[in-house]
C-alpha cells in the first residue's frame, strides 16, 4: 500500500534531513529509507515519527534521533558478513536498520516489554536475522562473542570492559561515553592487534547504561 502524499512528503524530507546532517553512506541511507521509523513510534508521538528528534517510548527509554541513528550506523562501518551486537534494543529501530546491513544482529535489553514489542515488530517486518534477548547489556553476550561490530545505545562512564573483550581484532564499537546527566561524547573504538584506538565523533545525549534487569 502506497503512502498518502503528505506521508510521502514527510519521508522525503526525513531522508533529506539525514543527508544534511552528515549521513552520506549510500547503504545506510538505503537501509533507513527501507525501515519505516513510523512503525516504531506509537501513541501520542506518531505524528512526529519523521521528525529528526528523539521520542519517548515505554519503560522510561527513548527512540533515538534519526540523524544520530544514521551517524552511529555509518561510524560502525558494517559489512554484509558481519555479526553485530547491539546493547539497548529500545524500540528496535536501530537493530532493524542494522539488520539490512549485516549477516546477523544480536540485540539485548534489560526491559522484557521492550524486547517483546521489538520482536513482534521484527516479525511483522519480516526481519529474520535479528535475535532479541532480555539480558544485562553491561555484560554483553559472551556466549556469542566475539563480534565484528558492537553498537551501544546507552551511555557508560567508560567503554565497558566486558564489551571491549567481546570485540574481534579488527572490530569496531560505537559507544556514547560520559556522565548520564551531562553531555556525552560518541566514541568509536577500533580493536587492533596491540590494543584499542579511540576516536571522538560528536556530542550526544543518551539514557545511561544500567546494570541488571528491569522490572518490566
Amino acid at each position: 500500500m502506497s503512502d498518502d502524499p503528505e506521508t510521502a512528503e514527510r519521508k522525503m524530507r526525513f531522508l533529506f534531513a539525514l543527508r544534511q546532517r552528515g549521513v552520506t553512506d549510500p547503504r545506510v541511507l538505503e537501509a533507513m529509507e527501507r525501515i519505516d521509523r513510523g512503525e516504531f513510534v506509537r501513541g501520542h508521538f506518531e505524528d512526529r515519527a519523521y521528525d529528526d528528534m528523539p521520542l519517548p517510548i515505554p519503560c522510561g527509554q527513548t527512540i533515538s534521533q534519526p540523524s544520530v541513528v544514521g551517524l552511529m550506523t555509518q561510524a560502525l562501518e558494517v559489512g554484509p558478513r558481519d555479526k553485530v551486537l547491539e546493547i539497548g534494543t529500545g524500540s528496535g529501530y536501530q537493530a532493524a536498520v542494522l539488520s539490512l546491513l549485516c549477516r546477523r544482529v544480536y540485540t539485548i535489553d534489560r526491559h522484557r516489554r521492550l524486547v517483546a514489542e521489538a520482536e513482534a515488530l521484527f516479525r511483522h517486518l519480516g526481519l529474520t536475522n535479528i535475535t532479541a534477548l532480555v539480558a544485562d547489556g553491561s555484560r554483553g553476550l559472551p556466549e556469542q562473542a566475539p563480534f565484528d561490530r558492537i553498537m551501544v545505545t546507552a551511555a557508560a562512564e567508560d567503554p565497558p570492559g566486558p564489551l571491549l573483550a567481546q570485540l574481534k581484532i579488527g572490530g569496531i564499537m560505537v559507544v556514547p561515553v560520559g556522565q548520564s546527566d551531562a553531555v556525552q561524547t560518541l566514541i568509536r573504538v577500533r580493536r587492533g592487534e596491540n590494543g584499542f584506538d579511540y576516536d571522538e565523533l560528536r556530542q550526544v545525549r543518551f539514557v545511561p547504561l544500567v546494570e541488571g534487569l528491569g522490572q518490566t
